[in-house]
């Protein structure tokens, strides 16, 4: 069943996840004395070590990338800033994995996490069952990106893509295109478009917001306190990235006198050849990409009810308020490198605490 002959039963906690917030986690349960492939399993859907940052499009060099928080025991040194940010950050999560013997089962997908016997939780993954005293879902956004939807849309006679589709700019040589979100991505594809581009529109549901200057630990929290509020509201979280404010950069900076980011607002619809605003102005286009975001990629924990009427999932630090044995780390609040690692050494702490209580009590 499982590759490295364990049974199902002895296995106390399983990580969903292998990107920055699952390893993190892995790395603080083996600081606490648990074994890989005896007391903990690591589980990851990808094919190969970087979490998210594999699927990373190549002119995302490693100097481009916006606060990557080395992982717990291990920095990043020497890296190439002019080196695509996927095979740098792949090549440093793969000898993280090995230097502290994380054993990580790939590629493995995780199908439905249920409640089981005894107290347990069952991991139905592609490998097996598995099942654990306690859960850790590191399982991030990038599976499930969000496509907007707007009247018209089927009708669009051009390419529609989302950023998470993006390869690289040569692929929009000549085009029209509209680009749709105002995050971080939709900044960095939009500038490396619009040179290649017979011309480019940038539309937002609200005005961006340019951050000047540092952005140190006092504001990071007061970012993180805004996810966290709605996180105790049972709402879904939004982003730390999306209360943070766009860094301004040279590059932005230049993008911004130049007119490529210049913003307008949300239109109302799609036709054949571009779109609509409500006031009638329209732009034609040949390509619409959405740089619309991602939700947390949680689906398979569906079957233990844990979402509140809100659409969002309560909880108290990375643990669930409905099921104290499933923690969520990388999600909401810990949804950046630095909170993620947080994130982990938090999610083991309080998971050391369960194990060491009656199982079936500690579920109950």
């Amino acid at each position: 069943m499982n590759h490295s002959g364990v049974r199902a039963d002895e296995v106390e906690v399983v990580v969903i996840g292998a990107g920055q917030a699952g390893l993190a986690a892995a790395f603080h349960l083996r600081r606490v004395g648990l074994e890989p492939d005896r007391d903990f399993v690591v589980l990851d859907h990808s094919p190969r070590p970087g979490g998210a940052w594999q699927f990373r499009w190549p002119t995302l060099t490693y100097g481009k990338v916006h606060g990557m928080h080395a992982l717990p025991g291990m920095e990043l040194t020497g890296a190439d800033p002019a080196r695509p940010s996927s095979e740098v950050i792949g090549a440093y999560f793969g000898a993280y994995e090995e230097t502290f013997g994380l054993r990580v089962h790939r590629p493995v997908s995780v199908l439905a996490v249920r409640p089981g016997e005894d107290g347990r939780l069952l991991v139905a993954t592609s490998e097996g069952d598995w099942t654990a005293r306690a859960v850790i879902n590191a399982t991030g956004t990038w599976d499930r990106p969000f496509w907007p939807r707007f009247p018209g849309q089927e009708t669009f006679g051009g390419r529609q893509l989302h950023s998470s589709q993006y390869a690289g700019p040569e692929g929009f040589r000549g085009d029209r295109v509209v680009v749709v979100g105002g995050g971080t991505s939709a900044v960095q594809q939009l500038l490396e478009i619009a040179p290649v581009a017979a011309g480019t529109v940038w539309v937002t549901r609200r005005p961006p917001v340019f951050r000047e200057g540092p952005f140190g630990e006092e504001e990071g929290r007061a970012a993180v306190a805004l996810v966290e509020e709605r996180v105790r509201k049972g709402l879904p979280p939004r982003s730390v990235v999306s209360v943070t404010g766009l860094p301004m950069s040279d590059a932005v900076r230049r993008g911004r006198e130049s007119g490529v980011l210049e913003r307008l607002p949300l239109f109302e619809r799609i036709t054949p050849t571009g779109v609509v605003w409500p006031d009638g102005r329209t732009a034609e286009a040949d390509v619409l990409l959405y740089a619309t975001g991602f939700r947390a990629a949680i689906d398979h924990l569906a079957p233990l009810k844990l979402r509140e009427p809100g659409g969002g999932i309560r909880m108290a630090g990375t643990r669930v308020l409905r099921d104290p044995r499933v923690h969520l780390v990388g999600y909401g609040p810990s949804a950046s490198t630095i909170g993620a690692h947080r994130a982990g050494r938090a999610a083991v702490r309080e998971i050391q605490q369960l194990l060491a209580h009656d199982p079936v009590a500690a579920a109950g």
